[in-house]
Protein backbone atom coordinates (compact mmCIF):
# COMPACT_ATOMS: atom_id res chain seq x y z
CA UNK A 1 0.00 0.00 0.00
CA UNK A 2 1.45 3.23 -1.33
CA UNK A 3 1.84 5.67 1.60
CA UNK A 4 -0.64 8.12 0.34
CA UNK A 5 -3.10 5.40 -0.35
CA UNK A 6 -2.50 4.17 3.66
CA UNK A 7 -2.85 7.98 5.11
CA UNK A 8 -5.95 8.10 3.24
CA UNK A 9 -7.14 4.88 4.74
CA UNK A 10 -6.49 6.18 8.60
CA UNK A 11 -8.24 9.44 7.87
CA UNK A 12 -11.31 8.08 6.14
CA UNK A 13 -11.12 5.09 9.02
CA UNK A 14 -11.08 8.18 12.07
CA UNK A 15 -13.72 10.40 10.53
CA UNK A 16 -15.53 6.68 10.46
CA UNK A 17 -15.03 6.58 13.85
CA UNK A 18 -15.35 10.12 14.82
CA UNK A 19 -18.66 10.18 13.33
CA UNK A 20 -19.82 7.13 14.91
CA UNK A 21 -18.87 8.45 18.03
CA UNK A 22 -20.85 11.78 17.60
CA UNK A 23 -24.32 9.80 16.57
CA UNK A 24 -23.80 7.48 20.07
CA UNK A 25 -22.96 11.05 21.63
CA UNK A 26 -26.69 12.42 19.78
CA UNK A 27 -28.41 9.52 20.57
CA UNK A 28 -27.70 8.93 24.55
CA UNK A 29 -27.74 12.58 25.26
CA UNK A 30 -31.12 12.89 22.73
CA UNK A 31 -32.73 9.42 24.12
CA UNK A 32 -32.95 10.47 27.43
CA UNK A 33 -35.93 10.43 29.03
CA UNK A 34 -37.87 12.83 30.83
CA UNK A 35 -38.62 12.28 34.94
CA UNK A 36 -41.30 9.72 34.90
CA UNK A 37 -41.62 8.84 31.51
CA UNK A 38 -42.98 5.32 30.97
CA UNK A 39 -40.42 2.17 31.14
CA UNK A 40 -39.72 -0.17 28.51
CA UNK A 41 -37.06 -2.59 27.51
CA UNK A 42 -33.68 -1.99 27.44
CA UNK A 43 -32.71 -0.91 23.52
CA UNK A 44 -29.63 -0.95 21.13
CA UNK A 45 -27.79 2.75 19.89
CA UNK A 46 -29.34 4.25 16.93
CA UNK A 47 -31.49 1.15 15.87
CA UNK A 48 -33.24 0.89 18.95
CA UNK A 49 -35.76 -2.03 19.55
CA UNK A 50 -36.25 -2.74 16.03
CA UNK A 51 -34.86 -6.18 15.94
CA UNK A 52 -36.99 -7.26 19.29
CA UNK A 53 -39.79 -6.85 17.65
CA UNK A 54 -41.58 -10.01 15.70
CA UNK A 55 -42.29 -9.55 12.68
CA UNK A 56 -44.91 -12.45 12.46
CA UNK A 57 -47.21 -11.59 15.37
CA UNK A 58 -46.57 -7.98 16.63
CA UNK A 59 -49.39 -7.34 18.52
CA UNK A 60 -48.89 -10.54 20.37
CA UNK A 61 -45.10 -9.52 21.70
CA UNK A 62 -46.33 -5.96 22.55
CA UNK A 63 -49.05 -7.51 24.73
CA UNK A 64 -46.50 -9.73 26.53
CA UNK A 65 -44.18 -6.38 27.08
CA UNK A 66 -46.97 -5.04 29.38
CA UNK A 67 -46.93 -7.93 31.63
CA UNK A 68 -43.21 -7.08 32.14
CA UNK A 69 -43.28 -2.72 32.04
CA UNK A 70 -47.28 -2.36 32.67
CA UNK A 71 -49.89 -1.11 30.80
CA UNK A 72 -47.91 2.37 29.64
CA UNK A 73 -44.66 1.48 28.31
CA UNK A 74 -42.22 2.79 25.60
CA UNK A 75 -40.74 0.96 22.66
CA UNK A 76 -37.92 3.04 20.65
CA UNK A 77 -37.92 2.59 16.57
CA UNK A 78 -34.51 4.23 15.54
CA UNK A 79 -34.39 7.46 17.25
CA UNK A 80 -38.28 7.93 17.59
CA UNK A 81 -40.01 6.76 21.05
CA UNK A 82 -43.80 5.61 20.99
CA UNK A 83 -45.54 4.90 24.00
CA UNK A 84 -48.06 2.06 24.20
CA UNK A 85 -50.93 1.72 25.67
CA UNK A 86 -52.62 -1.77 26.95
CA UNK A 87 -55.79 -3.06 29.10
CA UNK A 88 -59.21 -1.54 27.88
CA UNK A 89 -58.98 1.10 31.06
CA UNK A 90 -55.91 2.52 29.70
CA UNK A 91 -56.80 2.61 26.27
CA UNK A 92 -60.05 4.09 27.26
CA UNK A 93 -58.47 7.21 29.34
CA UNK A 94 -56.06 7.75 26.52
CA UNK A 95 -58.77 7.83 23.29
CA UNK A 96 -62.35 8.45 25.22
CA UNK A 97 -61.60 10.64 28.35
CA UNK A 98 -58.10 12.16 26.73
CA UNK A 99 -59.98 12.34 23.46
CA UNK A 100 -59.04 15.73 22.77
CA UNK A 101 -55.12 15.18 23.65
CA UNK A 102 -54.63 12.21 21.91
CA UNK A 103 -56.51 13.13 18.56
CA UNK A 104 -54.13 13.98 16.80
CA UNK A 105 -51.24 11.76 13.75
CA UNK A 106 -47.90 11.88 14.23
CA UNK A 107 -45.45 12.79 11.20
CA UNK A 108 -44.52 9.79 9.37
CA UNK A 109 -42.46 9.75 6.27
CA UNK A 110 -43.90 6.48 4.82
CA UNK A 111 -47.10 8.67 4.76
CA UNK A 112 -45.30 11.59 3.54
CA UNK A 113 -44.41 10.10 0.73
CA UNK A 114 -47.19 8.09 -0.46
CA UNK A 115 -49.05 11.21 -0.31
CA UNK A 116 -46.23 13.42 -1.75
CA UNK A 117 -48.02 13.72 -4.71
CA UNK A 118 -51.40 15.29 -3.89
CA UNK A 119 -50.56 18.67 -2.98
CA UNK A 120 -49.44 17.89 1.14
CA UNK A 121 -53.33 16.75 1.77
CA UNK A 122 -53.33 13.69 3.81
CA UNK A 123 -56.99 12.10 3.05
CA UNK A 124 -59.46 11.19 5.86
CA UNK A 125 -57.27 8.76 7.86
CA UNK A 126 -53.89 10.64 8.25
CA UNK A 127 -55.20 14.41 8.11
CA UNK A 128 -55.28 16.70 11.16
CA UNK A 129 -56.99 19.47 12.88
CA UNK A 130 -59.07 21.59 10.89
CA UNK A 131 -59.26 19.48 7.47
CA UNK A 132 -59.68 16.16 9.52
CA UNK A 133 -62.74 17.84 11.25
CA UNK A 134 -64.07 19.22 8.22
CA UNK A 135 -63.56 16.03 6.44
CA UNK A 136 -64.36 13.30 8.50
CA UNK A 137 -67.88 15.63 9.04
CA UNK A 138 -68.52 15.37 5.18
CA UNK A 139 -67.43 11.70 5.27
CA UNK A 140 -69.86 10.57 7.84
CA UNK A 141 -72.52 12.85 6.33
CA UNK A 142 -71.89 11.04 2.84
CA UNK A 143 -72.16 8.01 4.29
CA UNK A 144 -75.49 8.24 5.84
CA UNK A 145 -76.78 9.76 2.73
CA UNK A 146 -75.51 7.13 0.15
CA UNK A 147 -75.07 4.11 3.18
CA UNK A 148 -76.94 3.16 5.99
CA UNK A 149 -79.54 5.63 6.08
CA UNK A 150 -80.37 4.98 2.31
CA UNK A 151 -83.23 2.58 2.14
CA UNK A 152 -81.78 0.53 -1.12
CA UNK A 153 -78.72 0.02 0.80
CA UNK A 154 -80.06 -2.83 2.06
CA UNK A 155 -81.39 -4.17 -0.80
CA UNK A 156 -78.12 -3.45 -2.58
CA UNK A 157 -75.98 -5.48 -0.15
CA UNK A 158 -78.40 -7.96 -0.47
CA UNK A 159 -78.16 -8.46 -4.26
CA UNK A 160 -74.23 -8.25 -4.14
CA UNK A 161 -74.88 -11.73 -1.63
CA UNK A 162 -76.81 -12.93 -4.30
CA UNK A 163 -74.02 -12.50 -6.60
CA UNK A 164 -71.53 -14.20 -3.88
CA UNK A 165 -73.91 -17.08 -3.82
CA UNK A 166 -73.99 -17.44 -7.12
CA UNK A 167 -70.01 -17.46 -7.57
CA UNK A 168 -69.74 -19.69 -4.82
CA UNK A 169 -72.39 -22.17 -6.77
CA UNK A 170 -70.27 -21.80 -9.46
CA UNK A 171 -67.68 -23.63 -7.74
CA UNK A 172 -69.87 -26.46 -8.44
CA UNK A 173 -68.93 -28.37 -4.63
CA UNK A 174 -65.33 -28.57 -5.46
CA UNK A 175 -63.31 -26.94 -2.40
CA UNK A 176 -62.39 -23.04 -3.09
CA UNK A 177 -60.59 -20.43 -1.75
CA UNK A 178 -63.73 -17.92 -0.46
CA UNK A 179 -60.97 -14.76 -0.19
CA UNK A 180 -61.22 -13.48 -3.39
CA UNK A 181 -65.22 -13.66 -3.42
CA UNK A 182 -65.54 -12.27 -0.17
CA UNK A 183 -62.98 -9.27 -0.97
CA UNK A 184 -65.06 -8.60 -3.97
CA UNK A 185 -68.53 -8.98 -2.56
CA UNK A 186 -67.94 -6.13 -0.10
CA UNK A 187 -65.27 -3.66 -1.91
CA UNK A 188 -68.80 -3.90 -4.40
CA UNK A 189 -70.66 -2.45 -1.86
CA UNK A 190 -67.95 0.59 -1.43
CA UNK A 191 -67.96 1.17 -5.05
CA UNK A 192 -71.63 1.99 -5.01
CA UNK A 193 -70.92 4.40 -2.01
CA UNK A 194 -67.88 6.19 -3.72
CA UNK A 195 -68.50 5.06 -7.38
CA UNK A 196 -72.02 5.05 -7.75
CA UNK A 197 -71.42 1.86 -9.59
CA UNK A 198 -70.97 -2.22 -8.40
CA UNK A 199 -68.49 -4.20 -10.86
CA UNK A 200 -68.17 -7.39 -12.04
CA UNK A 201 -66.34 -9.90 -10.38
CA UNK A 202 -64.29 -10.45 -13.68
CA UNK A 203 -63.74 -7.05 -14.71
CA UNK A 204 -59.89 -6.86 -14.98
CA UNK A 205 -59.65 -2.89 -13.15
CA UNK A 206 -61.67 -4.73 -10.45
CA UNK A 207 -59.07 -6.71 -9.47
CA UNK A 208 -56.23 -4.86 -10.20
CA UNK A 209 -57.51 -2.72 -7.26
CA UNK A 210 -58.36 -5.09 -5.09
CA UNK A 211 -55.08 -6.77 -5.63
CA UNK A 212 -53.34 -3.09 -4.90
CA UNK A 213 -55.39 -2.76 -1.74
CA UNK A 214 -53.90 -6.44 -0.08
CA UNK A 215 -51.09 -5.06 -0.91
CA UNK A 216 -51.31 -1.78 1.10
CA UNK A 217 -53.17 -3.14 3.85
CA UNK A 218 -50.43 -6.09 4.39
CA UNK A 219 -47.57 -3.47 3.47
CA UNK A 220 -48.72 -0.44 5.87
CA UNK A 221 -48.64 -2.65 9.12
CA UNK A 222 -45.78 -4.73 8.55
CA UNK A 223 -42.05 -4.57 9.75
CA UNK A 224 -40.79 -3.15 6.37
CA UNK A 225 -43.40 0.29 7.63
CA UNK A 226 -41.95 0.82 10.77
CA UNK A 227 -38.20 0.27 9.16
CA UNK A 228 -39.24 2.65 6.37
CA UNK A 229 -40.97 4.73 9.57
CA UNK A 230 -37.60 4.60 11.75
CA UNK A 231 -34.89 4.82 9.12
CA UNK A 232 -36.37 6.73 5.85
CA UNK A 233 -33.14 8.34 4.61
CA UNK A 234 -31.48 4.67 4.08
CA UNK A 235 -34.75 2.80 3.28
CA UNK A 236 -36.43 4.94 0.45
CA UNK A 237 -32.72 3.83 -1.71
CA UNK A 238 -32.82 0.11 -0.90
CA UNK A 239 -35.15 -2.43 -2.78
CA UNK A 240 -37.30 -4.53 -0.39
CA UNK A 241 -40.90 -5.22 0.32
CA UNK A 242 -41.54 -1.61 1.37
CA UNK A 243 -41.38 -0.30 -2.43
CA UNK A 244 -44.85 -2.06 -2.88
CA UNK A 245 -46.63 0.47 -0.36
CA UNK A 246 -45.75 3.07 -3.58
CA UNK A 247 -46.41 1.14 -6.30
CA UNK A 248 -49.65 0.13 -4.90
CA UNK A 249 -50.71 3.18 -4.38
CA UNK A 250 -50.06 5.18 -7.18
CA UNK A 251 -51.90 2.37 -8.52
CA UNK A 252 -54.68 3.12 -6.89
CA UNK A 253 -55.03 6.99 -7.30
CA UNK A 254 -54.79 6.07 -11.21
CA UNK A 255 -57.66 3.99 -10.85
CA UNK A 256 -59.56 6.78 -8.85
CA UNK A 257 -58.99 9.45 -10.66
CA UNK A 258 -60.09 7.61 -14.07
CA UNK A 259 -63.75 7.56 -11.88
CA UNK A 260 -63.43 11.06 -10.50
CA UNK A 261 -62.89 12.35 -14.71
CA UNK A 262 -66.25 9.89 -15.50
CA UNK A 263 -67.83 11.92 -12.96
CA UNK A 264 -66.67 15.05 -14.12
CA UNK A 265 -67.91 13.51 -17.95
CA UNK A 266 -71.09 12.98 -16.43
CA UNK A 267 -72.22 15.74 -13.52
CA UNK A 268 -75.34 15.56 -11.48
CA UNK A 269 -75.53 19.33 -10.40
CA UNK A 270 -77.65 19.53 -7.30
CA UNK A 271 -78.61 15.59 -7.02
CA UNK A 272 -75.37 13.75 -5.89
CA UNK A 273 -75.52 9.98 -6.89
CA UNK A 274 -72.35 8.59 -4.39
CA UNK A 275 -69.03 10.28 -2.38
CA UNK A 276 -67.44 11.48 -5.80
CA UNK A 277 -70.63 13.74 -6.60
CA UNK A 278 -70.89 15.07 -3.62
CA UNK A 279 -67.48 15.79 -2.76
CA UNK A 280 -67.13 17.83 -6.17
CA UNK A 281 -70.26 19.92 -5.66
CA UNK A 282 -68.35 20.87 -2.09
CA UNK A 283 -65.05 21.70 -3.80
CA UNK A 284 -66.97 23.69 -5.80
CA UNK A 285 -67.83 26.15 -2.79
CA UNK A 286 -65.69 25.15 0.13
CA UNK A 287 -62.23 26.68 0.20
CA UNK A 288 -59.78 24.03 -0.87
CA UNK A 289 -57.82 24.72 2.80
CA UNK A 290 -60.22 22.48 3.95
CA UNK A 291 -58.87 19.63 1.65
CA UNK A 292 -61.75 20.38 -0.77
CA UNK A 293 -59.77 19.61 -3.77
CA UNK A 294 -59.23 16.96 -6.44
CA UNK A 295 -55.81 16.01 -4.92
CA UNK A 296 -57.50 15.34 -1.24
CA UNK A 297 -60.76 13.77 -2.79
CA UNK A 298 -58.11 10.79 -4.14
CA UNK A 299 -56.63 10.49 -0.91
CA UNK A 300 -60.42 10.23 1.11
CA UNK A 301 -61.15 7.41 -1.57
CA UNK A 302 -58.51 5.34 -1.03
CA UNK A 303 -58.90 5.59 2.54
CA UNK A 304 -62.54 4.34 2.40
CA UNK A 305 -61.64 1.59 0.46
CA UNK A 306 -58.54 0.08 2.78
CA UNK A 307 -61.09 1.44 6.11
CA UNK A 308 -64.05 -0.20 4.45
CA UNK A 309 -63.04 -3.02 2.83
CA UNK A 310 -60.17 -4.73 3.73
CA UNK A 311 -61.74 -4.82 7.68
CA UNK A 312 -65.33 -6.13 6.82
CA UNK A 313 -64.14 -8.82 4.42
CA UNK A 314 -61.58 -9.70 6.86
CA UNK A 315 -63.84 -10.23 9.05
CA UNK A 316 -66.09 -12.24 7.24
CA UNK A 317 -63.01 -14.38 6.39
CA UNK A 318 -62.94 -15.72 10.07
CA UNK A 319 -66.19 -15.57 10.21
CA UNK A 320 -66.45 -18.40 7.98
CA UNK A 321 -62.95 -19.77 9.89
CA UNK A 322 -64.90 -20.06 13.42
CA UNK A 323 -67.66 -21.18 11.99
CA UNK A 324 -65.94 -24.33 10.68
CA UNK A 325 -63.99 -24.78 13.83
CA UNK A 326 -67.31 -24.48 15.77
CA UNK A 327 -70.23 -26.98 13.51
CA UNK A 328 -72.14 -26.80 17.12
CA UNK A 329 -72.11 -23.05 16.75
CA UNK A 330 -72.92 -23.07 13.24
CA UNK A 331 -75.75 -25.52 13.44
CA UNK A 332 -77.09 -23.30 16.10
CA UNK A 333 -77.07 -19.87 14.24
CA UNK A 334 -78.52 -22.09 11.34
CA UNK A 335 -81.18 -23.15 13.51
CA UNK A 336 -82.59 -19.28 14.58
CA UNK A 337 -82.23 -18.15 11.39
CA UNK A 338 -84.43 -21.07 10.09
CA UNK A 339 -86.93 -19.82 12.73
CA UNK A 340 -86.61 -16.16 12.45
CA UNK A 341 -86.38 -15.70 8.55
CA UNK A 342 -86.58 -18.88 6.92
CA UNK A 343 -84.57 -20.02 4.15
CA UNK A 344 -85.74 -18.34 1.00
CA UNK A 345 -86.98 -14.80 2.59
CA UNK A 346 -84.54 -11.81 2.66
CA UNK A 347 -82.98 -10.49 5.77
CA UNK A 348 -83.16 -6.95 6.84
CA UNK A 349 -81.63 -4.98 9.56
CA UNK A 350 -85.02 -5.24 11.39
CA UNK A 351 -84.23 -8.64 12.21
CA UNK A 352 -81.16 -8.30 14.01
CA UNK A 353 -82.83 -7.91 17.26
CA UNK A 354 -84.62 -11.16 16.91
CA UNK A 355 -81.48 -12.86 16.57
CA UNK A 356 -79.64 -13.21 19.64
CA UNK A 357 -77.15 -15.37 19.12
CA UNK A 358 -76.26 -15.10 15.50
CA UNK A 359 -75.65 -10.93 16.38
CA UNK A 360 -73.47 -12.78 19.48
CA UNK A 361 -71.49 -14.99 16.79
CA UNK A 362 -70.99 -11.72 14.74
CA UNK A 363 -69.77 -9.37 18.03
CA UNK A 364 -67.45 -12.50 19.17
CA UNK A 365 -65.98 -13.20 15.43
CA UNK A 366 -64.97 -9.25 15.51
CA UNK A 367 -63.17 -9.65 19.11
CA UNK A 368 -61.87 -13.23 18.23
CA UNK A 369 -60.89 -11.94 14.71
CA UNK A 370 -59.24 -9.08 16.20
CA UNK A 371 -58.98 -7.27 12.49
CA UNK A 372 -56.99 -4.46 13.49
CA UNK A 373 -54.98 -5.84 16.52
CA UNK A 374 -53.60 -2.39 17.35
CA UNK A 375 -54.63 1.15 16.16
CA UNK A 376 -53.38 4.47 14.43
CA UNK A 377 -50.62 6.56 15.71
CA UNK A 378 -51.52 9.43 18.21
CA UNK A 379 -49.54 12.50 18.91
CA UNK A 380 -49.40 14.45 22.82
CA UNK A 381 -51.06 17.52 22.04
CA UNK A 382 -50.04 19.00 25.28
CA UNK A 383 -47.64 17.65 28.26
CA UNK A 384 -50.15 15.24 30.22
CA UNK A 385 -50.35 12.08 32.43
CA UNK A 386 -51.09 8.49 31.41
CA UNK A 387 -51.31 5.46 33.91
CA UNK A 388 -49.67 7.62 36.37
CA UNK A 389 -46.68 8.39 33.77
CA UNK A 390 -45.34 11.63 32.13
CA UNK A 391 -45.97 12.11 28.66
CA UNK A 392 -44.37 15.19 26.89
CA UNK A 393 -46.55 17.20 24.09
CA UNK A 394 -45.95 15.83 21.22
CA UNK A 395 -44.94 12.11 22.36
CA UNK A 396 -46.47 9.16 19.65
CA UNK A 397 -48.74 6.96 21.29
CA UNK A 398 -50.32 3.53 20.06
CA UNK A 399 -53.18 1.81 22.08
CA UNK A 400 -53.00 -1.66 21.56
CA UNK A 401 -56.92 -3.02 20.82
CA UNK A 402 -55.74 -6.26 21.22
CA UNK A 403 -54.91 -6.26 24.69
CA UNK A 404 -58.68 -4.66 25.24
CA UNK A 405 -60.67 -7.56 23.15
CA UNK A 406 -58.54 -10.00 24.96
CA UNK A 407 -58.26 -8.27 28.86
CA UNK A 408 -58.61 -11.01 31.21
CA UNK A 409 -59.98 -8.27 33.90
CA UNK A 410 -63.14 -7.60 30.94
CA UNK A 411 -63.90 -11.32 29.33
CA UNK A 412 -64.63 -14.21 31.27
CA UNK A 413 -62.76 -16.64 28.91
CA UNK A 414 -60.46 -13.99 26.51
CA UNK A 415 -58.91 -16.92 24.93
CA UNK A 416 -61.64 -18.99 23.89
CA UNK A 417 -64.08 -18.61 20.66
CA UNK A 418 -67.26 -18.00 23.19
CA UNK A 419 -70.70 -16.34 21.87
CA UNK A 420 -72.02 -16.23 25.58
CA UNK A 421 -69.52 -13.17 26.02
CA UNK A 422 -72.34 -11.23 24.72
CA UNK A 423 -75.48 -13.03 26.21
CA UNK A 424 -77.13 -12.41 29.63
CA UNK A 425 -78.75 -14.51 31.83
CA UNK A 426 -81.89 -14.81 29.52
CA UNK A 427 -80.01 -15.65 26.35
CA UNK A 428 -80.69 -11.89 25.51
CA UNK A 429 -78.21 -9.91 23.51
CA UNK A 430 -75.98 -7.93 26.18
CA UNK A 431 -73.28 -5.04 25.21
CA UNK A 432 -69.70 -5.15 26.74
CA UNK A 433 -67.70 -1.80 27.08
CA UNK A 434 -64.58 -3.33 26.24
CA UNK A 435 -65.71 -4.44 22.64
CA UNK A 436 -63.36 -1.78 20.70
CA UNK A 437 -62.85 -3.38 16.66
CA UNK A 438 -63.47 -0.42 15.62
CA UNK A 439 -61.46 1.79 18.11
CA UNK A 440 -63.35 4.39 20.06
CA UNK A 441 -63.38 8.17 20.55
CA UNK A 442 -62.82 10.64 17.88
CA UNK A 443 -60.96 8.79 16.04
CA UNK A 444 -63.21 5.72 16.39
CA UNK A 445 -64.01 4.18 12.63
CA UNK A 446 -66.43 6.94 10.53
CA UNK A 447 -67.92 3.84 8.72
CA UNK A 448 -69.07 1.76 11.55
CA UNK A 449 -72.59 1.88 11.02
CA UNK A 450 -72.24 0.46 7.58
CA UNK A 451 -69.64 -2.36 8.31
CA UNK A 452 -72.40 -3.41 11.20
CA UNK A 453 -74.87 -3.20 8.77
CA UNK A 454 -72.49 -5.37 5.90
CA UNK A 455 -71.49 -7.95 8.33
CA UNK A 456 -75.37 -8.44 9.78
CA UNK A 457 -76.70 -8.94 6.27
CA UNK A 458 -73.70 -10.97 4.58
CA UNK A 459 -73.08 -13.35 7.28
CA UNK A 460 -76.59 -14.28 8.05
CA UNK A 461 -77.30 -14.85 3.77
CA UNK A 462 -74.25 -17.31 3.44
CA UNK A 463 -75.76 -19.16 6.93
CA UNK A 464 -78.97 -19.14 5.80
CA UNK A 465 -78.05 -20.47 2.21
CA UNK A 466 -74.97 -22.47 3.03
CA UNK A 467 -73.30 -25.09 5.15
CA UNK A 468 -69.27 -24.85 5.41
CA UNK A 469 -66.66 -27.28 5.96
CA UNK A 470 -62.96 -27.65 4.85
CA UNK A 471 -61.37 -29.62 3.16
CA UNK A 472 -61.17 -33.52 3.95
CA UNK A 473 -62.34 -32.29 7.72
CA UNK A 474 -58.96 -30.49 7.74
CA UNK A 475 -59.45 -27.66 10.48
CA UNK A 476 -58.60 -23.97 9.66
CA UNK A 477 -55.39 -22.46 11.46
CA UNK A 478 -56.48 -19.52 13.92
CA UNK A 479 -53.22 -17.92 13.42
CA UNK A 480 -53.73 -14.75 10.87
CA UNK A 481 -50.97 -12.87 9.29
CA UNK A 482 -50.36 -9.52 10.30
CA UNK A 483 -50.33 -6.08 8.32
CA UNK A 484 -52.68 -3.23 8.85
CA UNK A 485 -55.23 -5.57 9.20
CA UNK A 486 -55.29 -9.37 10.71
CA UNK A 487 -55.52 -12.07 7.81
CA UNK A 488 -56.52 -15.30 8.06
CA UNK A 489 -54.42 -17.87 6.60
CA UNK A 490 -54.72 -19.25 3.05
CA UNK A 491 -57.52 -22.02 3.36
CA UNK A 492 -60.16 -23.68 1.51
CA UNK A 493 -64.09 -24.58 2.02
CA UNK A 494 -66.88 -26.27 1.00
CA UNK A 495 -70.33 -24.31 0.14
CA UNK A 496 -73.01 -27.15 0.69
CA UNK A 497 -75.91 -25.75 -0.32
CA UNK A 498 -78.97 -26.12 2.75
Amino acid sequence: MWPCDLFVWFDLRGMLLFTFAVLLVVYFWGGKDPPNFPPGPPCLPLVGNIFNIESKQPHIYLTKLADVYGNVFRIRLGRHTTVFVSGWKTVKEAIVTQADNFVDRPYSPMVTRIYSGNSGESGLFFSNGKVWRRQRRFAMAALRTFGPAKTSMVQSICEESHHLQEAMEKEKGEPFDPVPLLNNAVANVICQIVFGRRFDYSDRNFQSMLKNLTEMAYLEGSIWALLYDAFPALMKHLPGPHNGIFSSSKSLEASIRGEIERHKLDPAPGDPRDYIDAFLMEEKVKNSELGFNDGNLVLCCLDLFLAGGETTSKTLQWGLIYLIKSPRIQDKVQVEIDGVIGQTRQPTMADRPNLPYTDAVIHEIQRMGNIVPLNGLRMAAKDTTLGGYFIPKGTSVMPNLTSVLFDRTEWETPDTFNPEHFLDADGKFARRDAFVPFSAGKRACLGEGLARMELFLFFVTLCQRCYFTTVDGAEPSSEGIIGATRSPNAFKIHARAR
